[in-house]
């Protein structure tokens, strides 16, 4: 990012900013965090998300979960859900109640949290506009209506990001004969990264990934793949770090594990700052 830009230092002061080494040089930002972290974010984690669409000039696109919301859902309805490596087995009925939560209560509640800071959002899941359409997974008959995107509504979403909106994407999708398929919202967020070819952070309440309590900040395909191996790394992280892997063979410049709870995590990631964890293919340095 050449020239000078610039950010807000708090609320109500600003200050000129040169664009210095390991500034990330990109137009978009592709933000997931899934539902866990949806009340917990701080407000100042939002002042930084406009910080930076504002004065940095990135448009960010966020894609949210809902897990532990859509699992109280259905508990409540007494509605039975399973898990397989992660991933939720989704039949009709479940479909019906993750697209009442994700597409509804989940992602309105983001919109208006956005507009309280005055970022102009526009809410919508991957079935508007055919925004994402996807095929079955390869292991369909095990997990049900879950789905993997094949295709991204790219023009569609420049077109609301050159009007200064900020995309909320549930991750449902839409597929032959039109139907709905659940998509788990970490690969979502990578096949939007990887369309766009642009960075992708995902906002947990975690530090990064850790291993004896201590943040490796950089991790490579053999370090993830041993981790998972020893169990390290299991459950829910498991289609995150994979979805990130997948990103960055497909074209994806960065990806990176980031604390929602420490807002200056976002910006020190843009800024190219040792923040998190950053994932790569190759062989780094893992401390």
């Amino acid at each position: 990012m050449a020239g000078a830009v610039t950010y807000l230092m708090n609320t109500s002061e600003l200050m000129p900013l040169i664009a210095r080494e390991g500034m990330i040089n990109v137009s978009y930002l592709i933000i997931k965090y899934g539902g866990s972290v949806v009340d917990k974010l701080p407000s100042e984690f939002y002042q930084k998300l406009a910080v930076i669409q504002k004065y940095y000039g990135i448009k960010p696109i966020l894609v949210h979960g809902g897990g532990p919301m859509i699992s109280s859902q259905l508990k409540q309805m007494d509605v039975t859900t399973t898990f397989v490596d992660g991933l939720r087995v989704t039949t009709d009925e479940v479909l019906d109640v993750v697209e009442m939560v994700l597409s509804g209560s989940i992602n309105k509640r983001i919109v208006r949290q956005l507009h309280e800071h005055d970022i102009k959002a526009i809410g919508m899941s991957g079935v508007d506009g055919h925004l994402l359409q996807a095929e079955p997974v390869k292991e369909f008959r095990q997990i049900g209506y879950v789905g993997q995107v094949n295709q991204v509504n790219v023009s569609l979403l420049k077109t609301l990001l050159e009007q200064e909106y900020v995309p909320v994407i549930s991750p449902l999708a839409i597929g032959a004969k039109q139907q709905r398929y659940n998509v788990n919202a970490d690969t979502a967020a990578s096949a939007i990264a990887s369309a766009l070819s642009a960075p992708l952070c995902f906002i947990s309440d975690i530090p990064g990934i850790c291993v004896d309590d201590q943040v490796i900040h950089s991790a490579d395909q053999m370090t993830i793949n041993r981790l998972i191996d020893s169990q390290t790394i299991y459950g829910g992280m498991i289609p995150k770090v994979k979805a990130a892997l997948n990103a960055l063979e497909t074209g994806v410049p960065e990806v990176a594990i980031l604390d929602g709870m420490n807002p200056a995590s976002l910006e020190a990631f843009v800024n190219g700052e040792c923040c998190g964890t950053r994932i790569k293919l190759k062989e780094v340095s893992h401390v």
